[in-house]
Protein backbone atom coordinates (compact mmCIF):
# COMPACT_ATOMS: atom_id res chain seq x y z
CA UNK A 1 0.00 0.00 0.00
CA UNK A 2 2.84 2.39 0.92
CA UNK A 3 4.58 1.52 -2.33
CA UNK A 4 1.47 2.38 -4.28
CA UNK A 5 1.16 5.76 -2.50
CA UNK A 6 4.83 6.53 -3.24
CA UNK A 7 4.35 5.57 -6.88
CA UNK A 8 1.24 7.77 -7.21
CA UNK A 9 2.97 10.69 -5.55
CA UNK A 10 5.98 10.29 -7.85
CA UNK A 11 3.76 10.26 -10.93
CA UNK A 12 1.91 13.39 -9.73
CA UNK A 13 5.20 15.15 -9.08
CA UNK A 14 6.43 14.16 -12.55
CA UNK A 15 3.25 15.50 -14.19
CA UNK A 16 3.51 18.75 -12.23
CA UNK A 17 7.12 19.18 -13.28
CA UNK A 18 6.21 18.38 -16.87
CA UNK A 19 3.41 20.93 -16.86
CA UNK A 20 5.70 23.54 -15.35
CA UNK A 21 8.33 22.80 -17.97
CA UNK A 22 5.77 23.09 -20.78
CA UNK A 23 4.41 26.30 -19.28
CA UNK A 24 7.90 27.76 -19.05
CA UNK A 25 8.58 26.63 -22.58
CA UNK A 26 5.34 28.18 -23.80
CA UNK A 27 6.18 31.46 -22.06
CA UNK A 28 9.63 31.40 -23.57
CA UNK A 29 8.18 30.56 -26.98
CA UNK A 30 5.59 33.32 -26.62
CA UNK A 31 8.25 35.82 -25.68
CA UNK A 32 10.29 34.72 -28.68
CA UNK A 33 7.29 35.17 -30.97
CA UNK A 34 6.69 38.64 -29.54
CA UNK A 35 10.31 39.60 -30.05
CA UNK A 36 10.21 38.38 -33.62
CA UNK A 37 7.06 40.23 -34.63
CA UNK A 38 7.82 41.93 -37.97
CA UNK A 39 8.42 45.65 -37.72
CA UNK A 40 6.87 48.42 -39.77
CA UNK A 41 9.35 50.71 -41.53
CA UNK A 42 8.68 54.26 -42.71
CA UNK A 43 11.18 55.97 -45.01
CA UNK A 44 10.90 59.74 -45.14
CA UNK A 45 9.13 59.60 -41.78
CA UNK A 46 10.32 63.03 -40.67
CA UNK A 47 8.96 64.93 -43.68
CA UNK A 48 5.61 66.69 -44.02
CA UNK A 49 3.51 63.66 -44.90
CA UNK A 50 5.81 61.21 -43.10
CA UNK A 51 5.51 62.93 -39.72
CA UNK A 52 1.71 62.81 -39.94
CA UNK A 53 1.86 59.13 -40.92
CA UNK A 54 4.25 58.16 -38.11
CA UNK A 55 2.04 59.84 -35.51
CA UNK A 56 -1.01 58.12 -36.95
CA UNK A 57 0.70 54.72 -36.80
CA UNK A 58 1.66 55.34 -33.18
CA UNK A 59 -1.95 56.29 -32.37
CA UNK A 60 -3.14 53.10 -34.09
CA UNK A 61 -0.81 50.99 -31.96
CA UNK A 62 1.43 49.86 -34.81
CA UNK A 63 4.62 48.44 -33.28
CA UNK A 64 7.46 47.85 -33.49
CA UNK A 65 7.75 50.99 -35.61
CA UNK A 66 10.96 52.12 -37.27
CA UNK A 67 11.96 55.19 -39.32
CA UNK A 68 14.87 55.49 -41.74
CA UNK A 69 16.09 59.09 -41.67
CA UNK A 70 19.24 61.07 -42.29
CA UNK A 71 18.68 63.06 -39.11
CA UNK A 72 16.50 61.75 -36.28
CA UNK A 73 14.52 64.46 -34.44
CA UNK A 74 13.87 64.13 -30.72
CA UNK A 75 10.13 63.58 -31.17
CA UNK A 76 10.72 60.13 -32.69
CA UNK A 77 12.29 58.89 -29.46
CA UNK A 78 9.57 60.60 -27.43
CA UNK A 79 6.98 58.60 -29.38
CA UNK A 80 8.90 55.36 -28.83
CA UNK A 81 9.84 55.03 -32.49
CA UNK A 82 13.14 53.42 -33.42
CA UNK A 83 15.31 55.56 -35.70
CA UNK A 84 17.84 54.13 -38.14
CA UNK A 85 20.06 56.90 -39.44
CA UNK A 86 21.18 56.80 -43.05
CA UNK A 87 20.24 57.64 -46.61
CA UNK A 88 17.74 55.76 -48.77
CA UNK A 89 20.51 55.53 -51.38
CA UNK A 90 22.89 53.71 -49.01
CA UNK A 91 22.64 49.90 -49.37
CA UNK A 92 24.23 49.47 -45.93
CA UNK A 93 21.79 51.82 -44.16
CA UNK A 94 18.79 50.36 -45.98
CA UNK A 95 19.89 46.80 -45.11
CA UNK A 96 19.94 47.77 -41.42
CA UNK A 97 16.57 49.44 -41.71
CA UNK A 98 14.75 46.51 -43.35
CA UNK A 99 16.06 43.81 -41.02
CA UNK A 100 13.08 42.12 -39.37
CA UNK A 101 10.58 44.26 -41.28
CA UNK A 102 7.28 42.94 -42.66
CA UNK A 103 5.83 46.09 -44.26
CA UNK A 104 7.18 49.39 -45.55
CA UNK A 105 5.76 52.84 -46.14
CA UNK A 106 8.13 54.40 -48.67
CA UNK A 107 7.91 58.20 -48.55
CA UNK A 108 11.56 59.25 -48.81
CA UNK A 109 12.24 61.83 -51.48
CA UNK A 110 12.61 65.48 -52.34
CA UNK A 111 10.14 68.03 -53.68
CA UNK A 112 11.66 70.67 -55.95
CA UNK A 113 10.43 72.59 -58.94
CA UNK A 114 13.90 73.84 -59.92
CA UNK A 115 15.87 72.13 -62.70
CA UNK A 116 19.02 72.31 -60.59
CA UNK A 117 17.69 69.54 -58.38
CA UNK A 118 17.13 67.04 -61.20
CA UNK A 119 20.13 64.81 -60.47
CA UNK A 120 19.42 64.68 -56.74
CA UNK A 121 15.75 63.84 -57.27
CA UNK A 122 16.61 61.05 -59.70
CA UNK A 123 19.12 59.66 -57.21
CA UNK A 124 16.66 59.71 -54.32
CA UNK A 125 13.48 58.67 -56.13
CA UNK A 126 14.78 56.17 -58.66
CA UNK A 127 18.05 54.80 -57.30
CA UNK A 128 16.84 54.96 -53.70
CA UNK A 129 13.69 53.04 -54.56
CA UNK A 130 15.70 50.37 -56.38
CA UNK A 131 17.98 49.95 -53.34
CA UNK A 132 14.99 49.69 -51.00
CA UNK A 133 13.06 47.20 -53.15
CA UNK A 134 16.06 44.93 -53.56
CA UNK A 135 16.73 44.96 -49.81
CA UNK A 136 13.05 44.39 -49.01
CA UNK A 137 12.86 41.45 -51.39
CA UNK A 138 15.98 39.90 -49.85
CA UNK A 139 14.53 39.83 -46.32
CA UNK A 140 11.01 38.77 -47.27
CA UNK A 141 9.07 42.01 -46.84
CA UNK A 142 5.50 41.38 -47.99
CA UNK A 143 4.00 44.84 -48.54
CA UNK A 144 5.24 48.24 -49.70
CA UNK A 145 3.00 51.32 -49.88
CA UNK A 146 4.85 53.96 -51.88
CA UNK A 147 4.29 57.69 -52.23
CA UNK A 148 4.34 59.02 -55.78
CA UNK A 149 2.48 62.04 -57.16
CA UNK A 150 -0.75 62.75 -58.98
CA UNK A 151 1.45 64.57 -61.48
CA UNK A 152 2.57 61.28 -63.01
CA UNK A 153 -0.97 60.85 -64.37
CA UNK A 154 -3.26 63.80 -63.91
CA UNK A 155 -2.23 66.90 -65.84
CA UNK A 156 -3.89 68.34 -68.93
CA UNK A 157 -3.56 71.48 -71.00
CA UNK A 158 -7.18 72.58 -71.05
CA UNK A 159 -8.92 71.16 -67.98
CA UNK A 160 -11.83 69.92 -70.08
CA UNK A 161 -11.36 66.35 -68.82
CA UNK A 162 -10.93 64.92 -65.32
CA UNK A 163 -8.43 62.01 -65.41
CA UNK A 164 -8.53 58.94 -63.22
CA UNK A 165 -6.00 56.13 -62.67
CA UNK A 166 -6.54 54.76 -66.19
CA UNK A 167 -5.60 58.04 -67.86
CA UNK A 168 -2.56 57.63 -70.16
CA UNK A 169 0.66 59.09 -68.79
CA UNK A 170 1.11 62.59 -70.32
CA UNK A 171 4.80 62.11 -71.06
CA UNK A 172 4.99 65.11 -73.38
CA UNK A 173 4.00 67.36 -70.45
CA UNK A 174 5.61 65.90 -67.34
CA UNK A 175 8.97 65.23 -69.01
CA UNK A 176 9.53 69.00 -68.85
CA UNK A 177 9.83 68.96 -65.07
CA UNK A 178 12.43 66.79 -63.28
CA UNK A 179 10.32 66.19 -60.18
CA UNK A 180 7.41 64.54 -62.00
CA UNK A 181 9.66 62.70 -64.44
CA UNK A 182 11.66 61.20 -61.56
CA UNK A 183 8.45 60.13 -59.77
CA UNK A 184 7.23 58.38 -62.91
CA UNK A 185 10.49 56.45 -63.22
CA UNK A 186 10.28 55.68 -59.50
CA UNK A 187 6.94 53.96 -60.04
CA UNK A 188 8.35 51.87 -62.87
CA UNK A 189 11.44 50.85 -60.92
CA UNK A 190 9.32 49.82 -57.94
CA UNK A 191 7.02 47.68 -60.09
CA UNK A 192 10.02 46.03 -61.76
CA UNK A 193 11.76 45.23 -58.48
CA UNK A 194 8.90 44.36 -56.12
CA UNK A 195 6.35 42.25 -57.95
CA UNK A 196 7.23 38.67 -57.12
CA UNK A 197 5.40 35.98 -55.18
CA UNK A 198 4.03 37.20 -51.83
CA UNK A 199 5.05 40.75 -52.67
CA UNK A 200 2.50 43.57 -52.76
CA UNK A 201 3.24 47.08 -54.01
CA UNK A 202 0.62 49.83 -53.70
CA UNK A 203 1.29 53.22 -55.33
CA UNK A 204 -0.28 56.33 -53.82
CA UNK A 205 -0.66 59.47 -55.93
CA UNK A 206 -1.60 62.47 -53.78
CA UNK A 207 -1.96 65.97 -55.17
CA UNK A 208 -0.55 69.15 -53.60
CA UNK A 209 -0.30 68.51 -49.85
CA UNK A 210 -1.59 71.24 -47.58
CA UNK A 211 -2.37 71.42 -43.87
CA UNK A 212 -0.27 72.08 -40.75
CA UNK A 213 3.21 70.74 -40.08
CA UNK A 214 5.17 71.49 -43.27
CA UNK A 215 8.38 72.54 -41.54
CA UNK A 216 10.39 72.63 -44.80
CA UNK A 217 7.69 74.35 -46.87
CA UNK A 218 7.98 71.49 -49.33
CA UNK A 219 4.33 71.86 -50.38
CA UNK A 220 2.83 74.85 -48.62
CA UNK A 221 5.19 77.49 -50.05
CA UNK A 222 2.40 78.66 -52.37
CA UNK A 223 0.46 79.81 -49.30
CA UNK A 224 3.50 81.60 -47.88
CA UNK A 225 4.08 83.29 -51.25
CA UNK A 226 0.45 84.41 -51.31
CA UNK A 227 0.68 85.86 -47.80
CA UNK A 228 3.94 87.59 -48.71
CA UNK A 229 2.32 89.02 -51.88
CA UNK A 230 4.89 87.37 -54.13
CA UNK A 231 2.34 86.09 -56.64
CA UNK A 232 1.82 88.93 -59.16
CA UNK A 233 -0.68 87.35 -61.56
CA UNK A 234 -3.42 84.76 -61.71
CA UNK A 235 -2.39 81.68 -63.74
CA UNK A 236 -4.93 80.35 -66.20
CA UNK A 237 -4.69 76.77 -64.93
CA UNK A 238 -6.10 74.84 -62.01
CA UNK A 239 -4.91 72.69 -59.15
CA UNK A 240 -5.99 69.86 -56.91
CA UNK A 241 -4.95 69.80 -53.25
CA UNK A 242 -5.44 67.46 -50.31
CA UNK A 243 -4.86 67.58 -46.56
CA UNK A 244 -1.69 65.77 -45.45
CA UNK A 245 -3.56 64.32 -42.46
CA UNK A 246 -6.19 62.73 -44.70
CA UNK A 247 -3.45 61.47 -46.99
CA UNK A 248 -1.68 59.77 -44.08
CA UNK A 249 -4.93 58.02 -43.18
CA UNK A 250 -5.30 56.82 -46.79
CA UNK A 251 -1.77 55.38 -46.71
CA UNK A 252 -2.62 53.44 -43.55
CA UNK A 253 -5.78 52.12 -45.19
CA UNK A 254 -3.82 51.17 -48.32
CA UNK A 255 -1.55 48.96 -46.23
CA UNK A 256 -4.64 47.07 -45.10
CA UNK A 257 -6.71 47.07 -48.29
CA UNK A 258 -4.71 48.31 -51.28
CA UNK A 259 -4.33 46.00 -54.28
CA UNK A 260 -0.96 45.01 -55.72
CA UNK A 261 0.24 47.10 -58.65
CA UNK A 262 -2.62 49.58 -58.31
CA UNK A 263 -2.43 53.37 -58.18
CA UNK A 264 -4.70 55.51 -56.01
CA UNK A 265 -5.20 59.20 -56.75
CA UNK A 266 -5.77 61.23 -53.57
CA UNK A 267 -7.29 64.70 -53.85
CA UNK A 268 -9.95 66.85 -52.20
CA UNK A 269 -10.80 69.62 -54.66
CA UNK A 270 -10.32 70.64 -58.29
CA UNK A 271 -10.14 74.46 -58.31
CA UNK A 272 -8.95 77.09 -60.73
CA UNK A 273 -6.14 79.23 -59.35
CA UNK A 274 -8.54 82.15 -59.41
CA UNK A 275 -10.86 80.29 -57.03
CA UNK A 276 -7.95 79.08 -54.89
CA UNK A 277 -6.57 82.59 -54.43
CA UNK A 278 -10.07 83.93 -53.85
CA UNK A 279 -10.60 81.49 -50.97
CA UNK A 280 -7.23 82.44 -49.50
CA UNK A 281 -8.19 86.10 -49.74
CA UNK A 282 -11.36 85.48 -47.71
CA UNK A 283 -9.43 83.64 -45.01
CA UNK A 284 -6.39 85.92 -44.79
CA UNK A 285 -7.80 89.32 -45.83
CA UNK A 286 -4.74 89.59 -48.10
CA UNK A 287 -5.73 90.82 -51.56
CA UNK A 288 -5.50 88.17 -54.25
CA UNK A 289 -3.77 88.98 -57.55
CA UNK A 290 -6.24 90.03 -60.23
CA UNK A 291 -4.09 90.46 -63.34
CA UNK A 292 -4.06 87.53 -65.77
CA UNK A 293 -1.48 87.35 -68.56
CA UNK A 294 -1.35 85.06 -71.62
CA UNK A 295 0.51 81.87 -70.74
CA UNK A 296 3.53 82.47 -72.94
CA UNK A 297 3.95 86.03 -71.70
CA UNK A 298 3.69 84.94 -68.07
CA UNK A 299 6.33 82.23 -68.49
CA UNK A 300 8.71 84.42 -70.48
CA UNK A 301 8.34 87.20 -67.92
CA UNK A 302 9.09 84.81 -65.04
CA UNK A 303 12.20 83.52 -66.80
CA UNK A 304 13.46 87.04 -67.42
CA UNK A 305 12.87 88.05 -63.82
CA UNK A 306 14.56 84.88 -62.57
CA UNK A 307 17.59 85.55 -64.76
CA UNK A 308 17.97 89.07 -63.37
CA UNK A 309 17.72 87.91 -59.78
CA UNK A 310 20.30 85.18 -60.34
CA UNK A 311 22.68 87.67 -61.90
CA UNK A 312 22.34 89.68 -58.71
CA UNK A 313 22.96 86.45 -56.78
CA UNK A 314 19.49 86.59 -55.26
CA UNK A 315 16.76 83.98 -55.12
CA UNK A 316 13.95 84.82 -57.56
CA UNK A 317 10.56 85.51 -55.93
CA UNK A 318 8.94 82.71 -57.96
CA UNK A 319 10.59 79.93 -59.98
CA UNK A 320 9.76 80.02 -63.72
CA UNK A 321 8.84 76.33 -63.57
CA UNK A 322 6.18 77.11 -60.96
CA UNK A 323 4.61 79.69 -63.28
CA UNK A 324 4.73 77.26 -66.20
CA UNK A 325 3.12 74.45 -64.19
CA UNK A 326 0.33 76.75 -63.02
CA UNK A 327 -0.75 77.25 -66.63
CA UNK A 328 -1.86 73.60 -66.73
CA UNK A 329 -4.76 71.81 -65.07
CA UNK A 330 -3.96 69.24 -62.37
CA UNK A 331 -7.53 67.97 -61.94
CA UNK A 332 -8.50 64.34 -61.31
CA UNK A 333 -11.12 61.98 -59.90
CA UNK A 334 -10.45 60.23 -56.55
CA UNK A 335 -13.43 57.85 -56.72
CA UNK A 336 -11.24 54.73 -56.72
CA UNK A 337 -9.55 55.67 -53.44
CA UNK A 338 -12.90 56.58 -51.91
CA UNK A 339 -14.39 53.22 -52.88
CA UNK A 340 -11.48 50.86 -52.19
CA UNK A 341 -9.66 52.64 -49.36
CA UNK A 342 -12.47 54.55 -47.67
CA UNK A 343 -10.69 57.82 -48.49
CA UNK A 344 -12.76 60.70 -47.10
CA UNK A 345 -11.01 64.09 -47.30
CA UNK A 346 -12.15 66.85 -45.00
CA UNK A 347 -13.69 70.17 -46.05
CA UNK A 348 -11.04 72.00 -48.13
CA UNK A 349 -11.87 75.22 -46.30
CA UNK A 350 -10.68 73.61 -43.05
CA UNK A 351 -7.44 72.55 -44.74
CA UNK A 352 -6.79 76.06 -46.05
CA UNK A 353 -7.51 77.65 -42.67
CA UNK A 354 -5.18 75.26 -40.84
CA UNK A 355 -2.47 75.81 -43.46
CA UNK A 356 -2.68 79.58 -43.19
CA UNK A 357 -2.64 79.45 -39.40
CA UNK A 358 0.43 77.20 -39.39
CA UNK A 359 2.35 79.27 -41.95
CA UNK A 360 1.59 82.54 -40.17
CA UNK A 361 2.58 81.22 -36.75
CA UNK A 362 5.76 79.50 -37.87
CA UNK A 363 7.09 81.62 -40.75
CA UNK A 364 5.57 85.08 -40.45
CA UNK A 365 5.46 85.60 -36.70
CA UNK A 366 2.01 87.15 -36.90
CA UNK A 367 3.22 89.88 -39.27
CA UNK A 368 0.64 88.91 -41.87
CA UNK A 369 -2.13 89.61 -39.36
CA UNK A 370 -0.84 93.16 -38.74
CA UNK A 371 -0.43 93.84 -42.44
CA UNK A 372 -3.95 92.71 -43.24
CA UNK A 373 -5.63 94.57 -40.38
Amino acid sequence: MATTKKSTAKKAATKTASRAKKSAGAEKSGALVRRQKPATLVTGGTGFLGSHLVRLLVDEGVKPLRVLTTNAPAWLEELGVEAVEGSITSPEAVARAVEGVGEIYHLAGKVSRAEEGAHEMYRLHVEGTRVLCEAARAVGVRSVVMASSSGTIAVTEDGDVVPDEDWPTPLDIISRWPYYASKLYQERVALENFSGKNQRLVIMNPSLLLGPGDERLSSTKVVLDFLARKIPTVPKGGLNFVDARDTARAFYSAMQNGAHGERYLLGASNWTFEKFFGRLERITKVSAPFISLPSKLAVVGARGLSSLFRQWKLAPPVEPAEIEMAEYFWYFDSSKARTELGFAPRDPQETLLDTVTYVRENFLGGEAFRNSA
